[in-house]
């Protein structure tokens, strides 16, 4: 069954920028649909993304809230490769796992994946990342809207499942220390316990 929220989120553009602050175009679309954000916070969706959310809500357009940024052409991210240093900050941020490369190797942006979020940008320490028109094509494509929500599903997921692998760790690690420390401390009440015992 298709809610509200998932025809809302069919409308974004799933750049997944969080230009709108939230975490990405579905708990904005969510957002919207529970009346908790107005339709006028995505950026990359412009006046035509307001335009198409006021139609499905049956309710008047509003100007983009300049608060989350401006109108502007879409853009896709490309590497300087030569002025790389490996750092894997870009894709350490990339919500759509559209940067590929590994430590102090050269890294090099997918464009068919890249969403234009600009979020790897600020994250370079050595300014090596260019923001290049993105063709209207990609930018109106719904096959590449829906493969951006994909990857971004996919990330997340990813990202989750490591987060409860350290956090299941972590808590082994602190049952085998607790457990070690009530040996020593049992081990101990023994060792008084015997002393306090009458001597024969």
């Amino acid at each position: 069954m298709t809610t509200l929220a998932d025809r809302i989120d069919a409308l974004l553009p799933q750049t997944q920028c969080e230009q709108c602050g939230y975490h990405g175009c579905r708990p904005y679309a969510e957002a919207i649909a529970k009346g908790e954000a107005l339709i006028n916070q995505c950026p990359p969706g412009g006046s035509e993304g307001i335009a198409k959310l006021a139609a499905l809500l049956g309710c008047a357009p509003l100007p983009l809230n300049p608060e989350n940024g401006v109108e502007k052409p879409r853009t896709l991210a490309r590497i300087v490769e030569a002025d790389c240093i490996g750092c894997t900050k870009c894709i350490q941020v990339c919500p759509v796992d559209a940067i590929v490369g590994a430590n102090k190797l050269m890294h090099t942006v997918l464009t068919d994946d890249c969403t234009g979020c600009e979020r790897c940008v600020p994250a370079c320490p050595v300014d090596c990342i260019v923001l290049e028109p993105m063709p209207l094509a990609q930018a109106n494509d719904s096959v590449h809207a829906e493969a951006a929500r994909m990857h971004f599903q996919r990330r997340e997921a990813r990202l989750a499942a490591q987060h409860a692998q350290r956090e299941a760790e972590l808590a082994a690690r602190k049952a085998q220390v607790h457990g070690a420390s009530q040996n020593v401390l049992d081990a101990l009440a023994r060792a008084r316990a015997k002393k306090q015992e009458p001597k024969q």
